[in-house]
């Protein structure tokens, strides 16, 4: 096989993992809550990917307007995929993310956030107005409840 055309297929290649792993960053899943998404978070947390996770809330939110709350689970996100990122950045990413959605109309939950992360966010002194909650029964319960 020629180099340059081998060379060209594992470029072409690359650009079709990244975009597989780009669609899988932050998935969309209707949940059994009438009006409510979730959208699980796990492995390595970036500025642009919560660029990409706001994006696509928002363009799910217009495409389906009857949406009316994101739940954000952080669950899989374990304190390795966060040692490298500065927490303040983190805070000020979820708080564009919060704000985003909030001009939106929509209600913001997030769950599932690990020990440390939420000890190196208060240690920062970083104050941050999230709704959250222990873990997505919780949030789904809390919404429930809020319904009846």
């Amino acid at each position: 096989m020629d180099p340059q055309k081998e060379i060209s297929e594992l470029k072409d290649l690359v650009k079709y993992y990244e975009m597989v792993i780009k669609n899988m960053s932050a998935p969309i899943i209707p949940s059994i809550v009438p009006q409510t998404i979730l959208i699980p978070i796990a492995g390595i947390v970036s500025a642009d990917r919560f660029e990409l996770i706001r994006t696509k809330a928002l363009q799910y939110a217009a495409d389906n307007r009857e949406t009316e709350c994101v739940i954000f689970d952080f669950t899989g996100v374990q304190s390795e995929d966060v040692q490298t990122f500065d927490y303040r950045e983190l805070a000020s990413e979820l708080t564009m993310l919060n704000n985003s959605l909030k001009l939106m109309g929509l209600r913001s939950i997030y769950v599932g956030f690990n020990p440390r992360f939420v000890r190196e966010i208060v240690r920062a002194g970083i104050h941050v107005e999230l709704e959250v909650y222990q873990n997505f029964r919780a949030a789904l319960k809390q919404i429930l409840d809020g319904r009846k």
